[in-house]
């Protein structure tokens, strides 16, 4: 099952508290993760800050379009957490 991302706040520089719908709740800093396209223009603080918390993609995502994926913060706030798939099993 994906992470759910249910409530995020701005700290301070490149960081942000997240609490996930299991309660899984932290502070994660993205300074690092600020690459490409997509990313450069939050380098610049008050940029990075406008991020909201999109119900629909259960993430944190800005109004240049970046977001990161919520699998991608969970492991963030839990390093050993590593996303299963479902097998499908046929019963016959």
């Amino acid at each position: 099952m994906l992470p759910r991302l249910r409530e995020a706040k701005y700290q301070s520089d490149y960081r942000v508290w997240l609490r996930f719908e299991d309660g899984i709740e932290g502070e994660i800093d993205l300074e690092s993760e600020l690459w490409g396209e997509m990313f450069e223009p939050l380098k610049d603080k008050g940029m990075f800050a406008k991020f909201s918390v999109n119900k629909e993609l259960d993430t944190i995502v800005w109004p240049n379009g970046a977001d990161f994926a919520p699998e991608f913060l969970y492991q963030k706030l839990c390093p050993g957490y590593k996303l299963q798939s479902r097998v499908a099993t046929d019963v016959a």
